[in-house]
């Protein structure tokens, strides 16, 4: 069972478009914000681009807590996955480029080195899955 859940868990985050990122705000409130996936590479590492001015930056810089939400609900059963970790705020070339696509001009005129385009860096340290009204927790070293 549960190598069908950890399945489960890398189908939706591989076949998400937005996930939504949650930090916590100035008065510790939650926060949350749907982003565009660009990035599937690893189960315990998921990649964000976004302003560096931005709001949400600013908060991950204060409180590098974090969670990452998947979610299918295109389908008769509902099915999700929660991250829970920590998000770092990237602003070096090389992270930058990794994520670099190509028409970020548009919102990043001066290109990769732009000081206004940063990286989110989330590092996971568990998952909560939810299908079926069942709930299963897993850290990512067991994957």
């Amino acid at each position: 069972m549960e190598k069908e859940i950890k399945s489960e868990i890398c189908k939706l985050r591989n076949n998400a478009c937005v996930a939504y990122i949650g930090s916590v705000n100035d008065d510790g409130f939650p926060q949350i914000k749907g982003m565009l996936v660009l990035e599937h590479s690893s189960i315990k590492t998921h990649y964000f681009s976004t302003n560096t001015s931005s709001k949400r930056a600013k908060q991950f810089l204060n409180n590098p807590k974090a969670s990452v939400y998947y979610c299918d609900d295109t389908m008769n059963e509902y099915k999700g996955a929660l991250f829970t970790g920590t998000m770092e705020v990237c602003t070096d070339h090389d992270t930058k480029a990794f994520l670099w696509r190509d028409g970020f001009e548009i919102y990043y005129p001066k290109g990769i080195d732009d000081e206004d385009y940063c990286v989110f860096k989330f590092t996971a340290e568990a998952v909560n899955y939810y299908h079926g009204l069942n709930n299963t927790t897993l850290s990512i070293e067991e994957f």
